[in-house]
């Protein structure tokens, strides 16, 4: 839930045609249950791709977890056009915010109630338990850390998907890339 005192912003993506990568990034938070309590991962998802760009793992709700997450994938990839979050206090709160408008990037957010707004993150938290979390049964943070890495390795550059034609969200990301520089070259 937002604080009262924090900003919502409209949801953006009704009928957007997302058809570049780092065009709309979103990003949510989930728990994992550990031996000795839970612990949170935030992740960014680039929509077109699939691709996880950076994600974070912390015992608090704050959100600086999801700040460092955010910044990591933007000193890697870039910055987005758009970025879609819900409406949590994470993502509504002024630090978070900042970051976002001193990049000039366009503010999304879910509807409330409304978790099919940010299906893409939604459906990555329920393939990254089914075939990860729930196997494994970490017991420490150390051990989740090690995991989520082999994992999003895994997701990000072996795990076929059936929505992009059967590549890999690292395939569908740099493809894109690839093609443009192709036409740009043909038009020099």
């Amino acid at each position: 839930m937002p604080a009262k005192q924090h900003k919502k912003h409209p949801y953006l993506l009704w009928g957007k045609a997302i058809w570049l990568p780092n065009q709309v990034w979103a990003t949510d938070i989930t728990y994992i249950k550990l031996a000795g309590g839970d612990v949170y991962l935030a992740a960014i998802i680039d929509i077109y791709s699939r691709k996880i760009l950076a994600w974070r793992v912390s015992n608090t709700l704050d959100a600086e977890f999801c700040i460092a997450a955010f910044e990591e994938a933007i000193a890697l990839y870039g910055i987005p056009a758009i970025f879609n979050t819900d409406q949590g206090c994470q993502f509504t709160s002024d630090a978070f915010i900042a970051v976002l408008e001193s990049n000039g990037i366009q503010i999304s957010m879910d509807g409330v109630n409304r978790a099919l707004d940010n299906i893409y993150i939604e459906r990555f938290w329920r393939t990254l338990k089914y075939e990860d979390i729930y196997l494994n049964d970490y017991r420490t943070a150390i051990e989740l850390k090690a995991g989520l890495k082999r994992y999003m390795d895994f997701y990000n550059g072996e795990r076929f998907h059936e929505s992009q034609d059967y590549q890999t969200p690292n395939e569908v990301y740099a493809s894109k890339f690839q093609d443009r520089g192709i036409e740009e070259r043909a038009a020099a």
